[in-house]
């Protein structure tokens, strides 16, 4: 090897002082500043790791742990319906309209009870290949088991509309009256309140949905134009709060509009400019783990982790949403009743991990009176089947006729389509 002029290096080790002796002040030097260097990128490293931990410990602490529902569901074990099928997931899902806490007051009186406006029970499939979100109306007749109120004391066993389970023992109230209608097992739960719905929307910079007619309700605080608009926080929530002002007024036409917003909004969060982007990626989980209160299960990031985890990879084209198929109820048109054997093989899907087809809303009749609509809903639109099939449906969830199971000729009805949509995404065209 030579230098730079062609004379030949000299061999050997180099002497003290030339800056490149193991044992030389060099050495030394460089040895303490790759001690340095190292020391450094340690501080770095465990900065970041204990901003890191920080942030997990900020956002796992903001989730409330709902213990008084879990000791009430486990007071009634016995009652509660067997999973039918392995790792398939039924989360109940509530919006609380209550009026206390941070931001809710303006939106009416606190009379120091609360409902639940929305409920969806959602159901993952086993596989993780598709996911079924089915609204339950909140003046749907159904029968309600005795309570625990807030103060002890216990309710009656009832006849009433659904929401009231919530104002009569809250969440495991929910949760028991959905069991006993449906023969589900509700694995976990979810509560989320106005300010917490809000905060949501805004920490995603807002959710695009199609508004298909001008909005002026003064009584959910929400005005908009005709078209395609990004709505923020206090937006959104009028909109899926909108209810007499729109439409037919009827809670049928609030709980589609809710449902396609919960797909856009599905839409928004999986998109790379959230998920791929740390500073958007934090408020968003800083804004749901604050606004939720869950079951001891979900209670926590890792619960939480765990649960979109299975969630990321599944279509939007298989994240379905559709309301139980329900009509006027018989005695009261201001009330739903569930329509059968439909209402029954939609909960029968669930239940055995079958899967569910929605096929798109029909567009709404101007001028259409509530129980029209309901009458259309159940007759034409929730729940649809081959009207050229013979074979009648059974106890079992399943469809049956005189012919022998092994008979080649036999074709098996096709299974039948409810009413909803998809979060494959939505339009103004």
């Amino acid at each position: 090897m030579t230098d730079t002029e062609g004379t030949p290096e000299p061999k050997g080790t180099y002497g003290p002082g030339a800056g490149a002796s193991a044992t030389g002040a060099g050495a030394v030097r460089r040895r303490r500043w790759l001690r340095w260097t190292a020391l450094g990128a340690a501080v770095l490293v465990l900065a970041a790791g204990g901003v890191g931990w920080a942030a997990y410990e900020k956002l796992n602490g903001n989730i409330t742990k709902d213990t008084d529902a879990a000791a009430e569901l486990a007071r009634y074990e016995k009652e509660r319906p067997t999973p039918l099928v392995h790792d398939a997931q039924n989360i109940l899902l509530i919006g609380s309209d209550t009026r206390a806490g941070r931001g809710n007051r303006k939106y009416g009186r606190d009379p120091g009870t609360q409902r639940s406006d929305t409920t969806i029970l959602l159901h993952l499939a086993a596989d993780r290949q598709s996911a079924t979100a089915v609204s339950i109306p909140r003046d749907l007749m159904v029968d309600i088991p005795g309570c625990r109120r807030p103060d002890g004391s216990r309710t009656q066993a009832q006849f009433a509309q659904f929401n009231w389970a919530f104002e009569f023992g809250g969440t495991a109230c929910t949760v028991r009256t959905v069991e006993k209608l449906t023969k589900i097992r509700v694995d976990h739960h979810m509560v989320v309140d106005f300010a917490g719905f809000k905060d949501m929307v805004d920490a995603v910079d807002g959710v695009q949905v199609c508004v298909k007619n001008p909005i002026d309700d003064a009584d959910a605080h929400v005005k908009l134009a005709a078209g395609l608009r990004t709505l923020n926080g206090e937006q959104a929530l009028g909109y899926v709060r909108a209810r007499k002002s729109l439409g037919n007024g009827s809670d049928t036409d609030r709980m589609d509009r809710q449902q396609e917003f919960l797909g856009a909004l599905v839409n928004k969060v999986r998109s790379n400019d959230v998920l791929l982007n740390p500073t958007k990626l934090y408020p968003v989980l800083d804004a749901a783990t604050s606004s939720l209160t869950t079951d001891p299960g979900l209670a926590s990031l890792r619960g939480l982790y765990e649960l979109v985890r299975g969630m990321r990879n599944i279509p939007t084209e298989r994240v379905q949403f559709l309301t139980v198929p329900r009509q006027s109820y018989t005695y009261d048109a201001n009330r739903d009743e569930l329509v059968e054997p439909a209402a029954e093989q939609l909960f029968t899907r669930l239940r055995t991990d079958t899967p569910v087809e929605v096929t798109p809303h029909e567009p709404e009749k101007s001028g259409s009176s509530q129980e029209q609509v309901s009458e259309e809903s159940s007759s034409n639109g929730s729940y649809e089947e081959d009207s050229s099939s013979e074979e009648e449906y059974d106890d079992s969830g399943e469809y049956g006729s005189d012919e022998k199971p092994d008979d080649p000729s036999h074709t098996p009805s096709p299974a039948p389509t409810f009413r909803g949509n998809t979060a494959a995404g939505s339009s103004c065209e």
